[in-house]
């Protein structure tokens, strides 16, 4: 299991909070979020299965119950049973099904809050057509046509403007690491098939939700949070001006004092 856990700086007895990457799958995508929830909590990074050079084939077919089934896997092995989940896009519905595995299964685990940022209840139409365009790229084109495009769909055209000597290394560090093109297929149709069902409303019905989205996020419309909001039926929902779909990075601060101060309220 490829996990971390980075303890609370300043608090032995913290709660421990979880981050749940999107699609790239990488426990590295919260670094910028790792000191300053150090500062309150302890952190859990974990990378997922299957999202390295060299991994093991996926089981066939895959879906977000095998994807939420790694990191109860994670917790068991932590020895962790009162945590928070925040999740950025695929994260954040791993995170729904970990509710409903754990309801289902009647395990002594508690999800005390949940955060999914720029996800959904469904998947839109426009969401649907950038998968489409980016399976294609990397069926007909390969690996490198697939990362190099991959910062239109996350940050805003500034941003990119801004930091393409960092962008151009990142790309050529996630180049170096691609996993089998068969895992990256898996892992997309797995969140291409995933819906919001009545069993994770039900299992969610305790846990405090909050859904943070972006208006300017270009793969996943910003309708999409409030939706998802509406379907589980309790939340609150942070709605951002700017940063894309990637905002944990591109408005790190801003981002990161939103997600401390829905952590760091009281509980009823």
């Amino acid at each position: 299991m490829h996990y971390q856990i980075h303890p609370c700086i300043h608090n032995p007895n913290a709660d421990y909070v979880v981050f749940s990457s999107g699609l790239g799958g990488h426990g590295a995508f919260w670094q910028p979020q790792l000191h300053a929830f150090q500062q309150h909590f302890h952190v859990v990074l974990y990378d997922q299965e299957g999202c390295h050079a060299g991994a093991a084939h996926l089981p066939q077919p895959y879906s977000m119950q095998h994807l939420a089934q790694q990191l109860l896997n994670i917790l068991f092995d932590a020895k962790i049973q009162t945590f928070h989940v925040v999740g950025h896009a695929l994260g954040g519905h791993i995170g729904i099904e970990l509710a409903r595995l754990i309801a289902q299964q009647n395990l002594p685990l508690i999800m005390k809050s949940l955060t999914p940022i720029n996800a959904w209840n469904e998947l839109d139409p426009h969401t649907q057509k950038c998968f489409q365009a980016r399976i294609s790229l990397l069926l007909n084109s390969g690996a490198e046509a697939y990362v190099r495009a991959q910062a239109l769909f996350l940050y805003p055209p500034q941003w990119i403007s801004e930091h393409i000597e960092q962008l151009s290394q990142a790309e050529n560090a996630q180049l170096a690491n691609f996993p089998l093109k068969e895992n990256v297929l898996a892992r997309l149709n797995a969140l291409q098939q995933f819906k919001v069902t009545q069993a994770h409303v039900d299992a969610l019905e305790q846990t405090r939700m909050h859904y943070v989205a972006n208006q300017d996020d270009f793969l996943v419309p910003v309708q999409k949070s409030t939706d998802l909001k509406q379907h589980i039926g309790h939340g609150e929902l942070s709605i951002f001006a700017e940063g894309a779909h990637a905002s944990t990075h591109t408005q790190t601060e801003i981002i990161n004092q939103a997600l401390l101060d829905f952590l760091l309220q009281p509980s009823n």
